[in-house]
């Protein structure tokens, strides 16, 4: 499994890095070798990091928790949206709002905006509005939807941010360490590896390279959540035993009394 994903990695460009004049020296650990001014990334510390990446994820989501995938990035917008639709979390892929985390309540009480503006275009009643006040409500729906969409199913604060280009995602990543949320991030050597918990050092500028980690990482989602929904069954399945095994077996019938004295006289009556 290990060689056809790094085979998988290699196909997509994940080793790939940025100009050597435009790195991070804290990178260097993570850097194999430089070719023509570029600097080429260990691919045995990318797959270091994502297996460790997705280990995390599952138990992650195994827990019940959340996972907010941020990608705003051209590249990786429709990547992150559409990996977090397909294992069910919550995503940013538009821009990230200030206070999204940090302030999560206020964030919240937008989403009914949303729902009320969703519900009046939905309803015969945005008519009764001028065509200038139509327009007003139809360029906030979008607006609001182009931003907040994604953090529809986000009822609570996740467990941990997935994030590609910590540089381009400073602030989000800067809002789940105040929180004391994990952080795990795609980054390129232009990064600094200090300012996420869970590095995955790799190109965050390829299409295929965003594609093939977030897959990887939502694969893991998914496969956490199946975990999870197996031993909650197991759970509800063992106490329906248990109970059938104290159920009381019916009594045998019981056996009929011995006669008491002698037994009794044949039909043909006493001999002479």
């Amino acid at each position: 499994m290990a060689e056809s994903l790094v085979k998988e990695l290699v196909e997509a460009g994940v080793h790939f890095g940025h100009r050597a004049s435009l790195w991070n020296p804290k990178m260097a650990p993570y850097i194999y070798a430089r070719k023509k001014q570029i600097h080429i990334i260990d691919l045995r510390e990318t797959l270091r990091g994502l297996l460790r990446a997705k280990k995390y994820l599952s138990q992650v989501a195994a827990g019940g928790s959340l996972v907010l995938f941020v990608g705003t990035k051209r590249q990786a917008a429709a990547t992150a949206e559409r990996e977090a639709m397909r294992c069910g979390m919550p995503f940013v892929a538009e821009r990230w709002l200030g206070g999204a985390l940090t302030n999560f309540r206020t964030v919240r009480s937008r989403l009914g905006r949303l729902e009320e503006l969703e519900a009046l275009r939905e309803s015969d009643r945005i008519a009764e509005y001028s065509k200038k006040m139509q327009s007003a409500l139809n360029r906030e729906y979008r607006k609001m939807y182009r931003n907040l969409n994604g953090l529809r199913t986000m009822n609570r604060l996740p467990e941990c941010v997935v994030v590609v280009d910590p540089r381009k995602e400073r602030n989000a990543v800067r809002e789940a360490h105040r929180l004391g949320i994990t952080t795990v991030a795609l980054i390129d050597t232009d990064c600094d590896p200090d300012t996420v918990d869970l590095p995955i050092p790799g190109n965050d500028d390829g299409i295929r390279s965003i594609e093939v980690i977030l897959r990887q990482l939502a694969d893991s989602v998914l496969r956490g959540k199946a975990e999870a929904a197996v031993e909650a069954k197991q759970e509800v399945v063992a106490p329906v035993a248990s109970d059938q095994q104290q159920v009381e077996t019916p009594a045998a019938d019981p056996a009929p009394p011995a006669s008491e004295g002698k037994p009794p006289a044949s039909e043909g009556g006493q001999s002479d």
